[in-house]
């Protein structure tokens, strides 16, 4: 957990119960995409076709016909091309396998996406043989990715949160 303190408009942690706070919360770390205030309900992205419905963005069919378009914050990050989440794998597995690898990362946005709309990959890359680069628009999608790939081909998996930022970089790495 950070060493941030509270602020004092939020309650202490010993008062949560099971709920916690996170680094985000305490950190007050701010996504530059995120909009300052909700969308109109119902909206509907021009790009992508996600609804923001009750509160948050999910799929929905039919949409609704009497819904504002809008750009979501997840196509806004694509068009902009500033991922929130950089996920590296390097290693001679990749160089062996990376149609598996490339796989694997489609069925765990699939399954993210599924539930939160925003979570996609961005862009997949091949910058090596043995390194593929992977893109998202949020933070944790990298993680399920490289948590994915330490249980198909164990590895090494390290990661690192920007300080001052909504940044995530995945390192995810296997000798042989």
């Amino acid at each position: 957990m950070s060493s941030a303190k509270i602020p004092p408009d939020l309650p202490s942690p010993e008062k949560l119960g099971r709920r916690r706070w996170g680094r985000a919360q305490l950190d007050q770390i701010l996504d530059p995409y995120k909009r300052i205030a909700k969308p109109k309900e119902p909206s509907v992205c021009s790009q992508c076709g996600a609804a923001f419905h009750k509160g948050r963005w999910q799929w929905l069919q039919p949409l609704p016909a009497e819904a504002e378009k809008v750009v979501c914050q997840a196509c806004h990050r694509i068009n902009d091309h500033y991922p929130a989440g950089i996920l590296t794998m390097t290693g001679p597995i990749v160089a062996a396998h990376p149609d598996e690898i490339t796989g694997l990362a489609r069925n765990q946005e699939q399954a993210e996406r599924a539930e939160h709309p925003l979570n996609r990959i961005m862009s997949i890359e091949q910058e090596a043989p043995d390194r593929l680069v992977i893109s998202t628009t949020d933070i944790h999608l990298p993680r399920r990715i490289g948590e994915a790939m330490k249980r198909a081909y164990h590895g090494e998996m390290t990661e690192h949160f920007d300080e001052g930022g909504y940044f995530v970089r995945v390192n995810w790495h296997r000798e042989q």
